[in-house]
């Protein structure tokens, strides 16, 4: 099992034991769902809802070391907990709180990666959505990717549905518009 993996098993162990909801994001998510990319950190999201994220951050930091000064604090006003595995691998752990990130942990299941290491991942609807609302270049290429390799599996309801308000609460109506121009074009 390689570095990443074994880091991804060590968070998760620690989320599981206290049966807190979450699943890994980023480029683990890629790796499964799209076209595999080098990534170098953890991307998870750990649904804490809103007004509970004390009993959440402190175990965390009692656990694993921060990347920054005060993440306590930083983790408070941003919802981004930045911390390092015991092996030097960084994690960005976002506490999730709006009604897309609980249904996105719901929806989430095991894959196994390796021997001994089943990640719990978005599915790929929900990736398709978290990058489609970063909206950059790196986030298009990977869902791209996603499209291109699950070509016929996806839920497009289920994408809109989602997409839908959080491109309108970013006030960028043309994230429905350019993925289905990208979904035509892959014929996706």
């Amino acid at each position: 099992m390689n570095a990443l993996l074994a880091a991804a098993v060590e968070v998760q162990e620690f989320l599981q034991a206290r049966r807190w909801p979450f699943c890994f994001i980023g480029g683990l998510a890629v790796a499964w769902w799209g076209m595999p990319r080098a990534t170098q950190d953890l991307d998870l999201t750990l649904y804490a809802g809103y007004g509970a994220e004390e009993g959440f951050i402190q175990p965390l930091l009692e656990r694993f070391e921060a990347r920054v000064a005060e993440a306590a604090d930083f983790a408070r006003w941003s919802r981004t907990l930045l911390l390092r595995t015991s092996g030097g691998v960084p994690v960005d752990l976002a506490l999730g709180a709006i009604p897309f990130e609980e249904r996105m942990v719901a929806r989430a299941t095991p894959h196994a990666f390796a021997p001994g290491a089943a990640i719990v991942t978005c599915s790929a609807e929900d990736l398709v959505v978290l990058k489609a609302f970063a909206g950059r270049d790196r986030d298009w290429t990977d869902v791209e990717g996603i499209l291109v390799r699950q070509r016929g599996r996806l839920e497009w309801n289920c994408i809109r549905r989602e997409l839908a308000p959080l491109a309108e609460a970013r006030e960028a109506p043309d994230l429905l518009a350019r993925l289905d121009q990208l979904r035509r074009r892959l014929d996706a």
